[in-house]
Order: C-alpha cells, then sequence, then structure tokens
C-alpha cells in the first residue's frame, strides 16, 4: 500500500512538475557527460536513474576495475571515471534522481515531453536523452533453494569492498571475467578462495585464466569443476554448499561467503514502449544527431546502434557531444548555434564558473556575430 506521504509528493509533482531543457535517462560516463556537453551549450539537465548511485556499469559492475583507453587519462578505475565525471558537470548543477526509473515518455501538445518516473516524479522537458547503458540489468542468480534468504549477507552478486572478505573463506561461482578478476583480487584479501564453474573451459581472458591455475599450483587458491546444488545454514549463516563435480561426485566446500557472477540479464524495460525503433534491443539512431525516429528524442552510449558502432566509452563522449548540437538546434529552431571553444570562449568561462562575472554572454556574442 502506498503512503500517504507518497501519495502528497506524487501529487505536488503532478501539479508542479520539474521544468527543465533535458531528462537523462542513465547517470552512466556518457549520460554523465552529456550533461557536461549540454551544459557548455547553455542547456539545463535532470538526470534519472534506477541505479541508488551513479556511474552506471562502471560503478556497478566494475568499481575497482583499471579502464586504459580514456583519452588523456593513462589508467583510471570504473569509479574514479564516475568521481571525476561528477566533478566536471558541477558548474552546471544537473538536477540527480536517482533510485528510480522512467515509466512513462509522452510527447504533449506543444512539442515537450511529460517524462515519469517510478517515484511519481513528474518532468515537462524540452527533450530526452535516453543513456541507459544496456537498460536495466539484473544478475543471473543462483537457482537454489535457500539462496534467496542470505542474499546480501553471505551470498553476494557484487563486490562493492574487496576488504570486507578479509580473513574469509571464499567461494566464487562463475567463469568468466567479473569472476576471476574477484578471484585474482581476493586472494590477497580472504583467508582462501575457491573458484567453482561448471565447465573446464574458462569465458575470462587467457591472461586471468593463467593467472588463476598459477595460483592454484601455489596453493592460493582453488578451482572446482562443478556447480554448487545445496546451501548449507545454521540458524541463519551459512556454513558450506554441496558441489556436484563432472565426474557426479558431490563434494561439501565449507566457506563464509558466497559471490555468483553468472553475467546479467540486459532488459530495455519501459524504454521498449516508447514507440522507438529498435534493432536487436538497441535504440537505432542517425549519426548526425544520434536523434532517434521520435523527434526530440535522442540516445547515446551502448543502448543505441547504427552502422559501424562500437561499444566503447570513448565512442559514447563523442554521441554526446553531437548530441548536445543536435538538441540546441531543436530547442531553439532557426537559431544559429555557434561552435565555441572553452580554452577562448568567454561564454563558456562564464559558464564553467572560471571567468569573472564582468566577461558577458553579449560580449562573446558580438565577438562571434564579428562585431
Amino acid at each position: 500500500m502506498t503512503s500517504t506521504a507518497t501519495n502528497d509528493s506524487a501529487l505536488k509533482f503532478e501539479r508542479h512538475p520539474i521544468q527543465t531543457d533535458v531528462v537523462i535517462v542513465g547517470a552512466g560516463p556518457c549520460g554523465l557527460f552529456q550533461v557536461f556537453e549540454l551544459g557548455l551549450l547553455g542547456l539545463k539537465a535532470h538526470v534519472v536513474d534506477s541505479l541508488k548511485v551513479p556511474g552506471g556499469q562502471c560503478a556497478e559492475l566494475y568499481p575497482d576495475k583499471p579502464i586504459y583507453d580514456i583519452p588523456a587519462v593513462p589508467v583510471c578505475t570504473g569509479q574514479e571515471l564516475t568521481d571525476r565525471l561528477l566533478e566536471q558537470i558541477k558548474p552546471f548543477k544537473p538536477g540527480m534522481h536517482l533510485g528510480q526509473e522512467v515509466t512513462e515518455v509522452q510527447r504533449q501538445e506543444n512539442g515537450r515531453f511529460r517524462v515519469v518516473t517510478s517515484a511519481g516524479t513528474v518532468f515537462d522537458a524540452g527533450a530526452v536523452v535516453i543513456a541507459a547503458g544496456v537498460g536495466s540489468f539484473q544478475p543471473r542468480k543462483l537457482d537454489v533453494p535457500g539462496a534467496e534468504e542470505i542474499e546480501g549477507k553471505y551470498l553476494h552478486y557484487r563486490v562493492k569492498d574487496p576488504r570486507a572478505f578479509t580473513d574469509q573463506d571464499v567461494v566464487i561461482c562463475g567463469g568468466g571475467d567479473s569472476a576471476l578478476d574477484w578471484a585474482l583480487t581476493l586472494v590477497d584479501y580472504a583467508r582462501s578462495v575457491v573458484v567453482v564453474h561448471r565447465r573446464p573451459e574458462f569465458r575470462a581472458a587467457p591472461a586471468s585464466v593463467a593467472k588463476l591455475f598459477a595460483l592454484r599450483d601455489e596453493l592460493r587458491a582453488d578451482v572446482m569443476i562443478g556447480q554448487v546444488k545445496e546451501i548449507h545454514t545454521v540458524d541463519g549463516v551459512l556454513k558450506s554448499v554441496s558441489v556436484l563435480g563432472t565426474d557426479s561426485v558431490v563434494r561439501r566446500v565449507e566457506l563464509d561467503q558466497l559471490l555468483v557472477f553468472f553475467g546479467l540479464h540486459p532488459k530495455l524495460g519501459p524504454i521498449a514502449e516508447w514507440g522507438l525503433e529498435l534493432h536487436k534491443k538497441q535504440i537505432v539512431v542517425d549519426t548526425a544527431k544520434f536523434q532517434t525516429n521520435v523527434p526530440g528524442i535522442f540516445a547515446v552510449g551502448d543502448i543505441n546502434t547504427y552502422p559501424g558502432k562500437k561499444k566503447l566509452i570513448l565512442s559514447g563522449f563523442h554521441e554526446a557531444a553531437l548530441a548536445a548540437f543536435a538538441i540546441k538546434e531543436y530547442l531553439e529552431p532557426g537559431k544559429k548555434v555557434h561552435l565555441q571553444y572553452t580554452t577562448t570562449s568567454p561564454i563558456m568561462h562564464k559558464r564553467l564558473g572560471v571567468a569573472p562575472l564582468e566577461d558577458s554572454e553579449a560580449t562573446e556574442e558580438r565577438k562571434v556575430a564579428g562585431g
């Protein structure tokens, strides 16, 4: 049952929707950088994300994993990249609406969009940018009786802080990059690490597989080929798991914590119902504006598709820059959008908060016009 306070809050948003130039669906790296590019052009943005923290997959799935292909940044983690993007967009004071999902997008008679979230927040926006990565994603869960009861306490589908597993006996299920990356990390924290995979062939990077088996040879980790079939608890506390091997032998493994990395279920969710042209669960866009088949709705990052598409953060940043110019033109039809540089433009300096207040936009506009 919905509380009276929740009803009152929803009613407030319904009567007084948040007015903004753009609503960005997704607070991953591309969504955050979209805020920056829009801000440089003087456009206000509000960001909505179903996760409770910004950063998207970078912060949710591999906050401590290194990223090497961000221009001028030799290496940074997913969390560091998120923190730097948040610092970069501070001058533009975007509205951040986390822990809620956009459930409704409707074009109004005046051409603007009514955007509603699962929390009852309502926006009146001039344009919408979908930067939702792979959509809303949920981990593939361990299908064993009793697993749900210990989830979050002894059974985990993600790792926030490896130090939480210090001096613990840990079993990791899975054979992909996430499973092996955390196995290689946790050997420096946990008392013991056992990787359980259903077949001898691993899907992770060959270098990671080689490191894991080297650790096994050094007796610093172990590898079991099989599947967890039973969970054993005492008074709600995880004590052991039963692993059915490919040799049909059941082995009991004592442990303190169980990590499961079986991959994700990417789901578009409500986005699939917004009348957008889709190809293999991705949103089709053009490469000039990154606009969808619905005028005023744009898509950047992993959620979109076009000929030659590459799913790289770098590519998403490029898409966000071009989309920002297209959105500016869409919101102000007939008005020329001048390309200006943050190095020399007083307007850009003012918007970024790095120029004296006397550097007015009117002065810069005269310069651009040749006056």
